[in-house]
């Protein structure tokens, strides 16, 4: 299982930002995000997605996230400008069991204690969006773009335009 923990998410805020490390976490290959801060029109915003476009994705908000880390059965990775380099932490990543931290404000210095390992995607200011899109590119060996989620609503490479399938209608719109 492969679970990304968004921590200090604050719903007035992070919406949009929390929304898309949600997005690239589903569409890159993680089977759920887990926000440490309760907010239910953000389990309803990718649960729609999610009903729309496919797959076993889930969402859960207000989740603990010490309690959450001390009892992941797997490896923990926290993604953060200051770990160890992406390139050389990846080949040694072995747990199939993976939760993936990534942080909204400040993150606590306890986080880097309990994680198992910190990994920088850079040392230079980046976005979390990108460190996870990258990460998971990377960890997938991008095997998780070509996958194919059959969902109510599929998205058809068009170089000139939009083409989505929507299997309800059974036809293109």
């Amino acid at each position: 299982m492969l679970v990304v923990l968004r921590l200090g998410h604050r719903p007035s805020r992070d919406q949009r930002v929390t929304t898309h490390v949600a997005l690239t976490a589903r569409a890159l290959g993680a089977d759920a995000v887990w926000v440490s801060t309760e907010d239910e029109s953000l389990e309803k915003t990718i649960s729609g997605v999610v009903e729309r476009f496919g797959g076993k994705f889930n969402i859960k908000t207000g989740v603990n996230w010490r309690n959450a880390i001390k009892a992941w059965k797997g490896e923990v990775v926290h993604l953060t400008m200051y770990g160890e380099s992406l390139s050389k932490a990846l080949p040694t990543i072995k747990s199939k069991d993976l939760m993936i931290v990534v942080g909204a404000e400040k993150v606590p210095r306890e986080v880097y204690d309990l994680a198992g390992r910190n990994i920088s995607v850079g040392n230079q200011p980046h976005s979390e969006v990108a460190a996870l899109a990258i990460f998971l590119d990377r960890y997938m060996r991008g095997k998780s773009l070509e996958k194919n989620i059959r969902g109510r609503l599929t998205i058809v490479p068009n170089p000139r335009g939009k083409t989505v399938i929507d299997r309800s209608k059974g036809k293109a719109r």
